[in-house]
């Protein structure tokens, strides 16, 4: 049998009434989806497309309008305690009190969750996110980096099964955005549903199972993220040639022709009408000798920027 979703989203709409000359807004507009347990799901979508908005839903920040969003199989509005108790919420925004050691804000956090000093596992969370040897300095000395680390341990401080991380590589350095995807793969391994936002969209496509795509507070899409990718019909050959062309090979199979450089043109096709063959063929026809061919796939990016474009801004 197929497991109960992690998460269970189901018509969910938020309208925010009108403040001052602010017009109503719908931010999320009869949104409907499930993310599978034991995923790392990816939420994209647009600045303001209404990602945010959904999340700080699902941790009872916001108040919906309309719809339902069960968490772990708990309702959020009929079981507020185990809903809660089965979600961790990682921010963009770095909160804690400076004055505090990383052991005792995992300490506090844990409180509030009414978690018993006996079960508590701060010591441990804190050795998983490779902050062990941090444990009694102030939060304050932290570095960007490490306090990112310690807002995912103190997600994690009531062992919820579902964790959401919020843009969690945002403005950070290569190494410890690797340093975090590899973290979330460990959890992800232990049995933790990830959900997670980002606008690095390389990343997302590497890293998630499945990806869902808001745009002006709908749903636009909602796949396996391989068949997401291959939503994307278009397809690059880059030909460098023996010459510098006098002007650009032209064929109907070729959806764009474009010279890239002093003997390197690029040439994008539909896949599904022809294939490399056919277009390397086309440009010997027009007396053009290659010299070196590379090809290009579609890949995320391009189906992103294609269904947010496509997509219009509700009425």
């Amino acid at each position: 049998m197929e497991s109960p979703a992690a998460i269970s989203i189901n018509n969910l709409v938020k309208r925010y009434a009108p403040a001052g000359n602010a017009p109503a807004k719908l931010a999320l507009n009869d949104v409907s989806f499930d993310v599978p347990q034991g995923q790392i799901f990816g939420l994209l979508g647009p600045n303001g497309a209404g990602k945010s908005t959904l999340i700080n839903i699902l941790a009872g920040l916001v108040m919906k309008t309309s719809g339902t969003a069960e968490i772990w199989g708990f309702d959020i509005d009929k079981d507020i305690r185990n809903a809660k108790r089965s979600i961790g919420i990682v921010p963009q925004e770095i909160v804690f009190d400076p004055f505090f050691t990383p052991f005792e804000v995992l300490e506090n956090q844990a409180g509030l969750y009414g978690v018993p000093k006996a079960a508590r596992k701060s010591l441990e969370l804190l050795g998983q996110v490779h902050l062990a040897d941090k444990a009694q300095a102030y939060a304050r000395t932290l570095s960007g980096g490490m306090k990112r680390r310690l807002l995912i341990a103190k997600a994690l401080v009531h062992t919820p099964p579902v964790i959401v991380l919020d843009e969690p590589t945002a403005g950070v350095d290569v190494e410890l955005r690797r340093q975090l995807w590899e973290l979330v793969s460990e959890l992800n391994a232990g049995g933790v549903t990830v959900v997670l936002t980002t606008h690095y969209l390389e990343e997302a496509e590497q890293l998630c199972d499945r990806i869902a795509i808001i745009n002006h507070g709908q749903l636009i899409a909602n796949k396996p993220t391989r068949e997401l990718v291959e939503m994307a019909r278009e397809k690059v050959v880059v030909v460098t040639l023996d010459g510098d062309p006098d002007t650009l090979p032209m064929h109907p199979a070729f959806l764009k022709s474009e010279k890239t450089g002093e003997r390197t043109i690029e040439i994008t096709y539909d896949k599904d009408r022809s294939n490399a063959g056919e277009v390397l063929a086309a440009v010997q026809a027009q007396g053009l000798g290659i010299i070196d061919v590379t090809t290009r796939e579609a890949d995320l990016e391009d189906v992103f920027v294609h269904l947010t474009s496509a997509a219009k801004e509700p009425a």
